[in-house]
């Protein structure tokens, strides 16, 4: 998935955690600086309007949906049957008139703080920016609200200034001045939140600065003997596995925006990644974590594998959307590389079976590194994606749809399937494949083939290109997840596919499609995901409707016994069940931390809770630019 192998350089660090500099088993005391895939310059590698690659989207020629990009499998194919699945549920043509948006060519009026510039400029050597595009790309994350607005220019507000630290020091500088200036920091990283976290604040009257973390992502350490590593937090995914398959190690964790997303986005949202059942979530993944906030740092001092000191603030740090402060460096746990990676398939002849499997596999604690199920829709969807075969290959498809059909008496109306990679020794894969396929068969699955398992493995990462697609083509459409205990898994699928089709039935639209699959598996529940979309070429604001029925979606979620979120975090768009989720109690206890950790409320983002309830002195009297100093930095 990445792009061409870069170069990596050292030399000497200018921070690292307290007492591992000192450790014997450390390969190097020299710091490793990355050359992303990703340049200084964002715009210039990624799609200003849009998710990912610039040279990577789905297009339409001569009526058929094709597929450009070096960089994914699909890259130079046609896909007729996926442009025969839209037609048919969505009731239109590809038009391959319509143009994709133009940059404006005037950027709001950056509001300024002169004190701080000038500060800035002269006690500092963090480099900065005022141009507008480098503004425009950093005031938004992925929502479909956000790519909306950025293609009919609907921002009124984006960052004022961006600043790019190069180390933890050049935050904590950063940190004092905006606290001493009041001016609004956006702890940017990847840029691919989709619940709203980074979207740049509309009502923000003080000067905001986007402080930009992707030249803070250096290896600081690596140590052998404990398996573990030092990364700065602005380390992109797939830049952070390569170096450390170099030195034949792998964090593991691979959300499905790991191209692009940072360890300080999956830090600051609770991230889940694909292979979470070998290497475990984010949290189970983080040993240690710095924090800059404008109180000080927050970190914990020792770096053992466990400790009891009461509350654990590397949990204060997890999950806090950027509101609290700026992460910086990160220790994590690494694995040997696993020698033999393999792909698997199954089929079950309905939804139910498979998620009966899901439960027992989870229950025997047998998963292997990822297993997912999708319901019918998503696996018709799947095959419409696959490219156009040769004469042969389509009898032989035509030959297994037989097969399926007539002796084992499926339904293909009914049929679902399952995506598994196995990881490990030859010996433990092996072993784990046998078991797996055993337990299928007891719910009437079985094997589909390695082919399909990686296709529906690999196919996650161009999703989302389909999304920017569908936009274009009048078609809006978003994922939103949730996680939820076993015994209310296939209640809620259904019950939420219900609630949004009787939504769509009460609006008269009548062409959407509604999906889920249950993506990660645990003792006690399952993550389910959910893919909804609608053509909306005759609605007047089509994003509007989509929140609507989406946040009738969510109530139904909640209705149900699922969560607020699995792994997207709550961000804004989900703050307005926020504190029932926690009580009032736990959102107290969030703003009592946030008012002593960031009293000047600098990191007014807005997530979680609603501004005005997360900080409400802060909101009733603004505080004017202070020319005190921040306090001095003290260990919290």
């Amino acid at each position: 998935m990445a792009a061409k192998r870069n170069a990596v350089t050292t030399e000497a660090p200018e921070s690292s955690a307290p007492g591992e500099g000192t450790a014997l088993a450390l390969d190097s005391r020299l710091s490793k600086r990355v050359e992303s895939v990703i340049p200084k310059k964002r715009h210039e590698a990624l799609k200003w309007f849009g998710w990912g690659y610039n040279d990577s989207q789905f297009y339409g020629q001569d009526g058929i949906i094709c597929f450009r990009g070096e960089k994914y499998p699909l890259g130079g194919c046609e896909l007729p049957s996926f442009t025969k699945w839209v037609e048919k549920k969505f009731d239109l043509r590809v038009d391959t008139t319509k143009p994709y948006p133009q940059l404006p060519r005037t950027y709001p009026r950056p509001v300024e703080n002169a004190p701080f510039l000038h500060e800035l400029k002269g006690t500092t050597q963090v480099d900065y920016s005022v141009e507008g595009i480098d503004r425009l790309v950093r005031c938004h994350g992925q929502t479909l609200n956000d790519i909306y607005s950025l293609w009919h220019h609907k921002f009124r507000r984006i960052p004022d200034l961006v600043v790019w630290p190069r180390c933890h020091d050049e935050v904590v500088q950063l940190v004092r001045l905006a606290h001493k200036h009041n001016v609004m920091l956006v702890p940017f990283g990847g840029g691919t939140s989709v619940s709203g976290a980074i979207t740049c604040p509309q009502n923000e009257s003080r000067m905001i600065c986007a402080l930009d973390t992707s030249q803070m992502n250096r290896l600081l350490w690596l140590n052998r003997e404990n398996l573990t590593v030092c990364f700065e937090s602005g380390i992109v995914g797939q830049d952070l596995e390569r170096v450390l398959r170099d030195e034949g190690l792998t964090v593991g964790h691979e959300p499905d925006s790991y191209e692009f997303s940072t360890l300080g986005g999956w830090v600051a949202t609770r991230a889940s990644g694909m292979k979470k059942n070998v290497y475990g979530n984010i949290e189970d993944l983080v040993v240690r974590v710095r924090m800059v906030t404008p109180s000080g740092t927050l970190e914990r001092e020792c770096s053992a594998p466990r400790v009891s000191c009461g509350p654990d603030f590397n949990h204060v740090i997890l999950g806090s959307e950027g509101t609290l402060g700026v992460i910086t460096e990160v220790v994590l746990k690494v694995r040997p590389l696993p020698s033999v990676r393999r792909y698997g398939s199954l089929a079950f002849p309905n939804f139910e079976q498979g998620v009966l499997f899901m439960r027992e596999v989870a229950r025997r604690r047998c998963q292997p590194a990822s297993v997912r199920l999708m319901d019918n829709e998503q696996f018709m969807f799947g095959q419409a994606l696959k490219p156009e075969k040769s004469w042969w290959s389509g009898v032989v498809d035509a030959m297994k749809q037989r097969y399926v059909t007539s002796w084992k008496g499926i339904d293909l109306n009914q049929i679902c399937a399952a995506t598994l990679l196995f990881e490990g020794d030859l010996k433990d894969v092996q072993r784990q494949e046998a078991l797996i396929y055993e337990i299928a068969a007891k719910f009437q699955g079985f094997p589909a083939g390695g082919q399909n398992g990686e296709r529906g493995y690999i196919l996650t990462f161009v999703i989302a290109y389909i999304r920017d697609f569908g936009l274009h083509q009048g078609i809006v459409a978003e994922s939103f997840e949730t996680s939820v205990p076993w015994d209310r898994c296939s209640l809620l699928c259904r019950s939420v596919k219900q609630r949004v089709v009787s939504e769509c039935s009460k609006r008269s639209i009548n062409y959407y499609t509604i999906s889920c699959r249950v993506t990660q598996t645990y003792d006690a529940g399952a993550c389910i995901y959910f893919y909804f979309g609608f053509r909306s070429t005759d609605v007047a604001d089509p994003v509007e409707l989509f929140e609507a029925i989406e946040h009738s979606a969510r109530d139904e979620i909640l209705s149900c016994g699922g969560s607020l979120s699995h792994h997207h975090g709550v961000g804004k768009i989900r703050s307005h069940w926020y504190r029932n989720a926690v009580t009032e109690t736990g959102s107290s206890l969030y703003s009592a931390a946030k008012r002593h950790l960031d009293p000047k409320n600098i990191f007014a983002l807005g997530n979680l809770l609603p501004l005005e309830e997360a900080h409400p002195q802060a909101v009733a009297s603004p505080p004017p630019p202070s020319t005190s100093s921040t306090p001095p930095k003290a260990k919290l």
